[in-house]
């Protein structure tokens, strides 16, 4: 019970930490409304699941004999997270609100899905993060470790997912506040594109 409380209180610490997983959330939620948002949490739930997974299998271990593979999903999820970043200043530099609930296409809810599942995904600390933490809440002695593996994967997305729907409802609640004054959306799409570069840059600086 011990272990699980601390496991649980790691976790939470972590998807407190503001990162390009929270601001996705509250941008979205803010510019597209709740349902968006909520298929942008799908989205990183289906990747941190991915992350599981393949932590489970032992291919985080690939990027410790091959560094290059590391470098290569590194830059890949640094120029994803720059790419949104100078979408959102584009979208506020033109005056145009295109990711409102009332104008956007179907299928804008795919896209969304998409949008979170490739900002978590193509980066590389959270599959190096599931290898280091989970391994050590595994105890050989109280049953098979591929069991216990899966359960506390199935912890670690669900806590993600309580958390991300959490950030949903502020980032709905923060576009309600904002959708009367013009400068007020300006400012926060800059805000959060200036964030999401920051986190470009400093993903394309980790080792």
């Amino acid at each position: 019970m011990d272990d699980l409380l601390l496991y649980l209180a790691a976790l939470a610490m972590i998807y407190l930490m503001p990162g390009p997983d929270m601001i996705l959330l509250l941008q979205t939620g803010a510019r597209q409304g709740r349902r968006r948002a909520l298929a942008t949490a799908l989205g990183l739930a289906m990747a941190r699941a991915c992350h599981v997974t393949l932590a489970a299998v032992g291919l985080a271990s690939l990027f410790k004999v091959l560094p290059w593979t590391f470098e290569v999903v590194k830059f890949a999820g640094a120029g994803y997270l720059l790419w949104l970043g100078i979408r959102m200043f584009k979208a506020v530099s033109h005056g145009a609100l295109p990711d409102q609930p009332a104008n956007s296409p179907p299928g804008q809810g795919l896209a969304a899905m998409r949008r979170g599942l490739l900002t978590n995904i193509l980066n590389p600390k959270a599959l190096l993060f599931c290898s280091v933490l989970l391994p050590q809440f595994i105890q050989p002695a109280l049953g098979p470790v591929l069991g216990q593996f899966a359960l506390l994967g199935a912890i670690l997305v669900t806590v993600g997912a309580m958390f991300d729907v959490t950030y949903v409802i502020a980032g709905g609640w923060l576009g309600r506040r904002l959708e009367q004054s013009a400068i007020a959306q300006k400012v926060q799409g800059r805000l959060f594109g200036t964030v999401l570069i920051g986190f470009a840059l400093r993903l394309a600086w980790a080792q």
